[in-house]
This record gives structure tokens, sequence and C-alpha cells, in this order.
């Protein structure tokens, strides 16, 4: 028996394949502050060599001052517990905290991020030592977290960054 498929079922199959890939090399994260209100989203891009591109836009945070941003290990944001439900920096090889440490860093330590006088974070940032869906390196299903101070990138076991603002699971 011969199948023959129209031209439209195969266009079909085509962007359908095409959007799987590119679903695939894309994520979003949809943040949460204290309050469990919306506060913003990051989008994230896995890069062709290794490596995540994310591109954050977080409101209602502490206006002038840097804070610091991670990626932790559960994907879970309940403000009730001040997003403590997110776990530990996400950290598969055991490394030490910080981008300055000897025997660092974790893989979900990134730099401070300024937030401008109208109290948002928008910036891009680049984690080579992540993947969005590696067996040991993913972090699609994990957390984002914006934190209240800037990280010292050196304190064990998280850099002194202070209390979480903002949470966004990794989609």
């Amino acid at each position: 028996m011969k199948t023959v498929l129209s031209i439209a079922a195969l266009a079909f199959i085509a962007v359908s394949s095409a959007t799987l890939a590119q679903d695939k090399q894309t994520a979003t994260a949809d943040f949460v502050g204290g309050d469990g209100k919306a506060s913003g989203r990051a989008t994230l891009t896995a890069a062709a060599n290794g490596g995540v591109l994310i591109e954050v836009e977080v409101a209602g945070l502490p206006a002038n001052k840097w804070v610091a941003f991670h990626v932790h290990e559960t994907g879970n944001c309940d403000a009730a517990v001040h997003h403590e439900s997110a776990g530990k920096h996400f950290n598969p090889t055991n490394a030490e905290h910080g981008l300055l440490s000897a025997k660092g860093p974790h893989a979900g330590d990134m730099p401070n991020q300024y937030v401008d006088q109208d109290g948002v974070l928008r910036a891009q940032i680049f984690d080579s030592m992540v993947t969005l869906d590696g067996k040991t390196d993913g972090i699609r299903g994990r957390a984002l977290i914006v934190h209240a101070n800037s990280d010292d990138y050196r304190s064990q076991p998280a850099g002194d960054a202070g209390k979480r603002l903002a949470c966004g699971v990794i989609k």
C-alpha cells in the first residue's frame, strides 16, 4: 500500500518539526515577587556550542542597587516561604560557591546585576556552565532567583546574597 501525503500535510510536518526543535532550544521563566504576583519574565536560549543566554526583565525590585542572580536547583517558587522552595544554588559538580572562589564556581553562579532607578532589572547574561536540557547540567525545570543583596563571589554556600525577592521556574 502506497501512502501519499498532501503538500499541506508535508508543510504541517515541517512547521511542527521546526517548532519542536525551536522549543528545545528556548525556554521561559515567569517571575513572581515576594507577594506572589507576576513581576517579570526571562527568555533562555541554548547556544550552539553550549551554554545558555538568559534575557531577563523583573520589576518591583529595590532601585539603584546591585543584586545577585542565580540558578537554583528546584523548580518551585512558593512566595509563602520566601521562595526557599527553590532550594540551593544549582551545583551539579559540587563546586564551592563564587565566581572568585579557587574551587568554584557553581553552575548556577552568575554575575551580579544592576537594578535601575525604576526598580527594574534588565539584563542579558550568558551562563557557559549550563545547558537547557543536558543530563547533569540542564536547567529546564529549575528556578532563577533574584536576591536582595549583591553576591560577594566568595562566601559559602551562597555569597551572602540575602533574601530571595523574585523567582521564576524555567519551562
